[in-house]
């Protein structure tokens, strides 16, 4: 069994679609559009072969998020290794996005650091 996809919604799809490929050299769909229901979305397609939908609709409540809440709270991309981890968090700092710690190893020994990306959603950087 594998994880086939996460999808998210946001505020701005063209941004955070954007983010993906930048960052993370995701590859997208060309989009899909429910003209009826105002629903779009993108799926982001990764090496590995995992994917995270995009999804954005008109009526969407955008609540605040705290780091510490139930349900989902981030993605960890693997990125192979220590020097990729400080090189990629390095980018993003200068990019304007908070890093909300690392890189560092972790107590339960992961090296990562975290980061505040588009809209508050965290984004783990991990070797």
């Amino acid at each position: 069994m594998k994880i086939e996809h996460i999808a998210m919604y946001v505020s701005d799809l063209e941004g955070a679609r954007e983010f993906f490929l930048r960052y993370f050299g995701g590859s997208s769909d060309s989009g899909y559009h429910n003209e009826r229901t105002g629903f779009r979305s993108y799926f982001i397609s990764f090496d590995d072969g995992s994917r995270l939908e995009l999804m954005n609709r008109p009526d969407m409540e955008d609540m605040r998020k705290s780091a510490a809440r139930t349900g989902y709270v981030h993605i960890a991309f693997s990125l192979g290794s220590p020097e990729k981890v400080g090189e990629l968090t390095e980018r993003l700092r200068n990019d304007g996005y908070e890093v909300i710690s690392g890189p560092r190893t972790t107590g339960d020994g992961y090296y990562e650091s975290c980061i505040s990306a588009f809209e508050g959603n965290i984004i783990e950087l991990t070797v």
